[in-house]
Parts: C-alpha cells; sequence; structure tokens
C-alpha cells in the first residue's frame, strides 16, 4: 500500500514552445519602457505647451520645428553640440590610440598602469567638473597657479567665451579618454602574431606596421569606440551644466542643457521636446553611418567583398 507522502512530486516545466517568449519577456518590458517616454517626447513636440500657461495647449503640428529653421539660437545649439562631439571624440581617441599602443605589452607594470589609468573613469561626470571647478578657480585653483606661472596670467578657463570650450573638453578627455584606451587596448591585445612576425622577419619599419597592418586589423575596435564615445558626447549634460551651465552666454548652449533650461526655467514643453526629438535624429543618422561601416569592415575581413 502507497503512503501519500511516498508519491513523486509533479515538477512544473516551461513547454517548449512557450520558453522563447518568456525569455524575451524582460526586452520586451525594457523596450515599452523605453517606447512610452520616446512617444510621449514626440507626442509634445507637436503641441504649443507651455507649463506656465496651461489653458493655451494645444496642438501646432510642427511649429516648433519650423520655427528652429529661423532661430539662430537653434543653429548655435547645433554647431556647438556637432563642435563638441566631434573634437572631444577626436582628441579621446589620438590619446587613447597612443595610450593603448604604449601598454600594448601584457606585463605586471603595464597592466597595473592601465587600471590606474581607469581611476578618472570611475568619477562621476558631474563630480569630476566640480573638481574641475575648483582646481581652474582664479583665486585658489592650482591650475590657474601653474597657468599663472608659465605667463598665463589671468586665464579665465570656463568664465571667458574664448576659453570656455576648451576647458570643457578639458575635463570630458580627461574624463573619458580611459575608456576609449581599454576598449583599444584590448583589441591591440587580441590581434593574431602572425602579420607581425612575418613583417618583423621581412624587415618591414615598424611605422609600416603600424599603418598597413595594426590599423586596418584594429578598425572595427576604432569603430565600435568611436560610436559609443560620439553618442554620449552629443548627448553631454553633466559636464557642461556642472562646470558652466551652457554659458558663458550661449557658447556651450548644446542640446541637452537648452532642453533642459527651456523645460525647467522657460517651461516650454513643447520646445523642449522638439529638441530631444532633434537630437535623436542626429544620433539615429549617426549610429546607422558607423553600422553600415563597421559591418562593411567586417565584410572585407572574411573576404565577403
Amino acid at each position: 500500500m502507497a503512503i501519500a507522502g511516498d508519491l513523486p512530486r509533479r515538477r512544473w516545466r516551461v513547454p517548449t514552445g512557450a520558453l522563447p517568449y518568456l525569455l524575451s519577456l524582460p526586452a520586451l518590458l525594457v523596450c515599452i519602457g523605453i517606447l512610452i517616454p520616446f512617444a510621449t517626447a514626440a507626442w509634445y513636440s507637436l503641441q504649443r505647451y507651455r507649463l506656465s500657461q496651461p489653458w493655451n495647449r494645444g496642438m501646432n503640428w510642427g511649429e516648433n520645428y519650423l520655427n528652429f529653421l529661423s532661430d539662430p539660437g537653434f543653429w548655435n545649439t547645433l554647431q556647438v553640440s556637432l563642435t563638441y562631439a566631434f573634437l572631444t571624440v577626436g582628441i579621446e581617441l589620438v590619446l587613447g590610440l597612443g595610450i593603448a599602443l604604449l601598454l600594448k605589452k601584457s606585463t605586471r607594470l603595464n597592466n597595473f598602469i592601465s587600471i590606474m589609468l581607469l581611476m578618472p573613469l570611475m568619477t562621476a561626470p558631474a563630480l569630476a567638473a566640480l573638481m574641475w571647478k575648483l582646481m581652474t578657480n582664479a583665486n585658489f585653483g592650482i591650475l590657474s597657479y601653474f597657468a599663472a606661472s608659465i605667463g598665463l596670467e589671468d586665464f579665465r578657463w570656463g568664465s571667458d567665451p574664448s576659453t570656455a570650450l576648451f576647458t570643457v573638453i578639458l575635463v570630458d578627455v580627461w574624463v573619458y579618454t580611459p575608456f576609449i584606451m581599454i576598449l583599444l587596448l584590448a583589441g591591440l591585445r587580441s590581434l593574431p602574431t602572425q602579420p607581425f612576425e612575418a613583417a618583423e622577419l621581412d624587415g618591414v619599419p615598424r611605422f609600416q606596421q603600424f599603418w598597413r597592418i595594426t590599423l586596418p586589423m584594429l578598425m572595427p575596435y576604432i569603430l565600435t569606440a568611436s560610436l559609443f564615445r560620439l553618442l554620449d558626447s552629443i548627448q553631454q549634460f553633466d559636464i557642461i551644466y556642472a562646470l558652466t551651465q551652457g554659458g558663458p552666454g550661449d557658447t556651450l548652449m548644446v542640446f541637452q542643457v537648452e532642453a533642459y533650461l527651456n523645460f525647467f526655467q522657460s517651461t516650454n514643453i513643447g520646445r523642449s521636446a522638439a529638441l530631444m526629438m532633434i537630437l535623436w535624429a542626429i544620433t539615429f543618422f549617426l549610429s546607422n553611418l558607423f553600422v553600415k561601416n563597421w559591418l562593411r569592415l567586417r565584410a572585407r575581413a572574411r573576404g565577403e567583398i
């Protein structure tokens, strides 16, 4: 006679056909969480919507976008955003690649140096900007002291329109160069050694090895690092806002800062949302451009084209 406690327990199993849908559920939830704010911003961008004038809210069907065409402030924002993004990414690529080449050989010293160089990346960008704001203070900042010691008296740093862009780029380069360095260092150390050994046997100079072997093989890593940094730089907010709040004047009025000021100071929700939609369109175009080039390089490496 069987005892009830000895009966085998039935285990609940997920039907095989439902398993793919169950595994994709988290991605679907994240996608929904992204699309809801995106659709809300797109809807607000087509409205005449100010928090200070709730009675005047209504659809203007693209008037916010049309106003940008005749707005010098918008074109200044576009120019500043693109200039800032391309300058920071270009400088960080050159520095990151140079440091990665110096640390290419895997030794204890090089590994220790690479870990130490990652320290700025561990600092919150807004906090890094505040640190640099203190260091560039005209009264007690150490960088202002060093500038004065080499003859740059009363160097204004972020408070002068002629040097403000230089200052925020300096902070961005300090924070994010380690990101590009570590990506390119991983790429360099993963490259096959056979082409370099053959080049050494043939007596190919080091510069030619870098230009004809290292750089082409490293290009997918360079494009990947450039894409991540470019999309982040063109959406920069925390460093610029913490350091200069978009000033002096509109010298550093990038998209994110202008949208923030339009929302919280001018309470112009429609214009702020329209700025964000234009920024999304720019990032979408740039990301597609980079991905297409990356796929083309991968196909060439595989001999498919």
